[in-house]
């Protein structure tokens, strides 16, 4: 599912070349996931993974889409943490994608990935050495997955944290490159801060408008 041989009969570039031809074919119609997971083939549930959460990446709101994409992404990383192999309920698989959009996202991932080939690498083995590792940094995708769900309108960043999170720590579970990991940890970490900081402001102005409500 997650697995990538960086220099292998399936290197990443040939993911980005793949991209482009994808978005080509699915440019004028309609596109479910059941048959984008089909054309990705073997890659697909990580590689869906990371183009689901590229639409987030900028600080754009895009209304309806966190909630489905972001299911989708927790439900893919929660199974691959457990042990089990990726499987999706039939009404997310029957999820349908308007056809500028998916052709813009697969453009848009195609030139994006086409760009990190260039920059990833193994790196730091043991960060990536057995599937147990690979499992908990799977964990970390599928919290993020979760944290697009979360409805929190009208605050900057929300979607954007967590989204670059996915990409970057996707990315280098797929390149063997603990360090692109790592760095997926620290993003991770000043997301929970600034969601921390922004429950900490909803709290105190709770507990004053309680307080003058209450005299």
């Amino acid at each position: 599912m997650f697995h990538h041989e960086p220099h292998g009969t399936d290197p990443l570039k040939k993911l980005s070349e793949e991209l482009h031809l994808l978005a080509v074919r699915f440019e004028e119609r309609k596109v479910t996931l059941r048959e984008v997971m089909e054309v990705l083939g073997a890659r697909a549930s990580g590689l869906l993974i990371i183009i689901l959460a590229l639409p987030f990446c900028a600080p754009v709101s895009i209304p309806g889409l966190s909630v489905v994409f972001g299911l989708v992404i927790l439900s893919i990383a929660a199974r691959y943490a457990l042990g089990l192999p990726p499987w999706l309920p039939e009404r997310l698989l029957a999820t349908q994608l308007p056809p500028r959009f998916f052709h813009a996202l697969l453009e848009g991932a195609s030139r994006f990935i086409g760009w990190i080939e260039r920059e990833l690498h193994p790196r730091w083995p043991w960060w990536t050495a057995t599937p147990a590792r690979l499992r908990f940094h799977a964990a970390m995708v599928g919290f993020c997955g979760f944290l697009l769900l979360l409805p929190l309108v009208g605050l900057p960043f929300t979607n954007t944290l967590p989204a670059l999170v996915i990409v970057i720590g996707m990315l280098g579970m797929m390149e063997r490159d603990g360090v692109a990991i790592a760095a997926a940890y620290g993003l991770l970490v000043v997301t929970i801060v600034y969601l921390g900081m922004f429950a900490a402001v909803v709290l105190e102005v709770f507990d004053r408008i309680k307080h003058w409500l209450t005299g």
